[in-house]
């Protein structure tokens, strides 16, 4: 079932099916949608899982708030939040999640920010931002240099937008057809194009913040976490 589901700040467009117990939530990264994760779900259904798959907030053909000078709309912590009130609001107060990618900051600082509602914790092709960027060294900087380019302000919506199709790639085959349809919408509407860049701003700012202040408090989720952080050749978006 598609629906279009109000968390209080933004409209969530959500793909989710299900028996209605043993939920699993699962979080996509950037550039995608919700699509991204057509061959999980059914074998996450198959194995008797409830699958609730939303495009997160500013992406795909969710809602995109407007952003303020520190990029809160935008931070995980806002996100986390969006998944919390989806989550009540489909009956679900405890659940699995697993993010990929960008959707991987939004299933850690759900844990962290909300440990009684989440049962188990994956995160896919992801460290926390704060210990990224402590670690940061000349390599990091050379293969992840978009996280620092898609902070600046204007200019890398400029670029985007002047050929999304070079810029990111991408094809039917590797990301089949429905995934790869709603991609390239993605990239192609410059809302969407100017929301997922308000993730990386509030990435290198209030979402380091947070991570930071988790740290110092030595702040660990209650959630029984499996955390998988490999790489697939390609640099984290």
């Amino acid at each position: 079932m598609t629906d279009r589901v109000d968390v209080g700040d933004a409209v969530l467009r959500v793909r989710y099916a299900g028996p209605g117990d043993r939920p699993v939530l699962l979080l996509h990264g950037h550039p995608r949608t919700s699509a991204t994760w057509h061959r999980v779900a059914p074998r996450l259904l198959a194995a008797g899982h409830t699958v609730v798959c939303p495009d997160l907030r500013g992406y795909g053909e969710s809602s995109k708030p407007p952003t303020t000078p520190d990029h809160a709309p935008y931070s995980k912590r806002a996100m986390a939040l969006d998944m919390v009130a989806l989550m009540r609001g489909l009956g679900h107060e405890r659940f699995a999640v697993a993010g990929h990618d960008r959707g991987s900051y939004v299933a850690f600082r759900l844990a962290m920010d909300h440990p009684g509602a989440v049962a188990r914790l994956a995160v896919l092709d992801s460290v926390p931002i704060a210990e990224a960027l402590a670690r940061c060294t000349d390599r990091f900087a050379t293969e992840w240099w978009h996280w620092f380019f898609f902070a600046q302000p204007d200019k890398p919506e400029r670029a985007i937008l002047s050929d999304p199709d070079a810029w990111y790639g991408g094809s039917p085959d590797g990301m089949g057809a429905e995934a790869y349809a709603e991609y390239r919408r993605a990239i192609h509407d410059p809302a969407t194009v100017r929301a997922m860049l308000e993730d990386y701003r509030a990435g290198l700012g209030l979402d380091r913040a947070h991570d930071e202040a988790d740290r110092a408090a030595a702040h660990l989720p209650r959630a029984r976490a499996v955390v998988h952080a490999r790489r697939h050749g390609a640099p984290l978006r």
